[in-house]
C-alpha cells in the first residue's frame, strides 16, 4: 500500500513538472487577430474539420462543434412512399463503365437517397449513419434561402426582387452592395469585391471572414458586406461567393422580424412536413451570433429529399404551398447563357442541356432535382479538400445516369 503511495505521489510530481507546451497551440492564422472565447480546442477541432480523414465524421456532427440554432418539425409528416430497388445501373465516366453499386466507395458516400415520382426507390446509409442522422449541407443552404427570399416575396416582406437592396439594409449603402438589387444578388451577380478563394495558409478576403466568423466567432460573417468594395458593375459578372448568400439571410432576418431559423420553420421546414428538426450553426454565441446563411444548415437525408421533391412539385409539398411555381421556375432556370459545365439560377446550379438543376454544397452535397424524369437524388459526402473535379465529374454522371435509369 505504502509503495502504491509514493508512486502515485511520484506520477504527480512528474505531471506537474511537464512543460505548459503540451497543452494545444492554435495555428497562426487563429493565433493572430482579435482574441476569441471559443476554447482552443474547439477552435482546431474547426479548423480541421473539413480535413479528409476526419470529414465523414464532423460533417454530421455540427451541433458538436458549434452553437446551433433549431429549425423545428411540426404538425403531420409528408410520408414518402417507397418501393426499394437494387441500384442495378451504369454510368460512364472516362470512357469506363462502372456500375451504380460502386458509386458510393469511388465518390465518398455518406448517404444517398433517390426517388422517382416521389417515390423513395434506393436509400442508403454508411460510416455508422442513419435516418436520424443531421448532414451538413454546406452551400445547399444557398438554396434553402433563396425559397426563403421567395417566400419573402409571396408574403409582401419585400415588394420586388428588383429593389436596391440598401432598401431594406441601409447599413450597406456607401459600400459595393450600394446600388445592387436583390435579384442581381441571388444570382452572384452582386459585383463586390470577394474571392471565394480559401487559402487558409494566405488567407484572402475570404478565408479571413471564415476564420473570424466561423473559427473564432469574434466577428459576424454578413458585416463583411458593410465594407466590402465593388469589383464589378452589379449585374455585369457572374462570381459565385458566400457574402451574397449572408446578405440574402441577413434580408431576412430583417424584413421578417425574427431570426432566419423562426422564418425557415415558418414557411419551409413546417409546411414542407418534416420528419426531424433541422439547424443552422451560428457565427457567434447566444445573443450575438447569426445562422451562417450561406452555408451553415443541417438536416436529415430524408428531409433533404422533401425539399427537392417540393421543388420538383412546383413549390408545393405535404399539401402546402411553400412558393410559387413561377418562383420555382425562376430560380431554377439559368439567369445567363450556360456553358459546358451549366449554368446558375437564383442559388441553384443548373445542368447544360437539360432542365435539371441542383443545390450543390462544399466537399460533395447534392439535391438534384430532373424534372424530365421526376427525379430527385440527395447524395451527402466527404470529399476530400484538396481539388474534387474528377470525384465531382463522377457523380455528375451517376447523377444523369440514376435520372434516366426505370427501375424495374
Amino acid at each position: 500500500m505504502r509503495k502504491s503511495f509514493v508512486r502515485l505521489l511520484s506520477a504527480a510530481a512528474l505531471l506537474a513538472a511537464m512543460p505548459a507546451a503540451a497543452q494545444q497551440v492554435l495555428p497562426p492564422p487563429l493565433a493572430s487577430g482579435a482574441k476569441s472565447d471559443v476554447p482552443v480546442a474547439v477552435q482546431i477541432a474547426r479548423w480541421h474539420m473539413l480535413d479528409g480523414n476526419i470529414n465523414t465524421l464532423t460533417f454530421r456532427s455540427m451541433d458538436t462543434l458549434f452553437t446551433t440554432r433549431t429549425v423545428a418539425h411540426s404538425g403531420p409528416v409528408w410520408q414518402l412512399p417507397r418501393a426499394d430497388h437494387a441500384l442495378d445501373f451504369t454510368y460512364q465516366v472516362k470512357g469506363q463503365t462502372v456500375r451504380a453499386d460502386d458509386f458510393l466507395d469511388r465518390t465518398y458516400t455518406n448517404a444517398l437517397l433517390v426517388m422517382k415520382d416521389g417515390r423513395i426507390v434506393a436509400e442508403i446509409y454508411r460510416n455508422n449513419s442513419n435516418e436520424r442522422t443531421r448532414f451538413m449541407g454546406w452551400s445547399m443552404t444557398k438554396s434553402v434561402t433563396s425559397t426563403l427570399v421567395g417566400a419573402l416575396l409571396a408574403d409582401k416582406l419585400i415588394a420586388s426582387l428588383d429593389d436596391p437592396i440598401t432598401r431594406y439594409l441601409p447599413e450597406l449603402r456607401g459600400g459595393g452592395y450600394d446600388g445592387t438589387t436583390i435579384r442581381q444578388i441571388l444570382q452572384m451577380r452582386s459585383g463586390v469585391d470577394y474571392e471565394e478563394r480559401y487559402d487558409f495558409a494566405n488567407p484572402g478576403i475570404a478565408a479571413t471572414n471564415h476564420i473570424n466568423a466561423l473559427v473564432k466567432n469574434v466577428a459576424r460573417f454578413a458585416d463583411a458586406a458593410r465594407t466590402i468594395k465593388r469589383a464589378h458593375p452589379p449585374g455585369k459578372v457572374f462570381a459565385y461567393k458566400t457574402i451574397d448568400t449572408a446578405v440574402l439571410g441577413w434580408l431576412v432576418e430583417r424584413v421578417s422580424g425574427g431570426s432566419v431559423a423562426a422564418y425557415t420553420a415558418r414557411k419551409l421546414w413546417e409546411p414542407l412536413g418534416t420528419e426531424a428538426d433541422g439547424f443552422y450553426i451560428m457565427d457567434g454565441a447566444p445573443g450575438t451570433g447569426r445562422e451562417f446563411s450561406g452555408a451553415g444548415f443541417n438536416a436529415t437525408l430524408r428531409d433533404w429529399a422533401r425539399f427537392g421533391q417540393m421543388m420538383l412539385d412546383g413549390g408545393v409539398a405535404n399539401g402546402h404551398r411553400i412558393v410559387s411555381p413561377e418562383w420555382v421556375a425562376m430560380a431554377s432556370a439559368p439567369a445567363a447563357t450556360e456553358d459546358a459545365s451549366g449554368g446558375y439560377g437564383m442559388q441553384w446550379w443548373t445542368m447544360p442541356n437539360t432542365p435539371a438543376y441542383s443545390a450543390i454544397g462544399l466537399q460533395g452535397q447534392y439535391v438534384f432535382v430532373d424534372p424530365a424524369t421526376r427525379t430527385v437524388v440527395v447524395k451527402l459526402s466527404y470529399f476530400p479538400p484538396a481539388d474534387d473535379s474528377a470525384v465531382s465529374e463522377e457523380t455528375a454522371a451517376f447523377l444523369a445516369a440514376a435520372s434516366a435509369w426505370t427501375p424495374r
